[in-house]
């Protein structure tokens, strides 16, 4: 892909992205309290892959190591 498409590509995925940002921002604000429920059982519920790892540790350390990471200090 050439430098002028790419861009094109990178351009159109911007937009692209922001009008599928205000079709979520939307569809949440109009979810009702039941509609908001199932949506989260559905993530809990989410079957894992069955050649995931099994955790040794909750991941709050690693995230916590993220957290700094980002966290510049001056």
């Amino acid at each position: 892909m050439g430098d002028t498409l790419l861009r094109e590509w990178v351009n159109r995925w911007t937009e692209t992205g922001k009008e599928l940002e205000t079709i979520r921002r939307r569809e949440l604000e109009t979810m009702t309290d039941e509609q908001a429920r199932e949506a989260a059982l559905d993530l809990l519920t989410m079957p894992l892959p069955a050649d995931l790892p099994p955790r040794l540790e909750s991941g709050l350390v690693e995230q916590q190591r993220w957290f700094s990471k980002g966290h510049r200090k001056e």
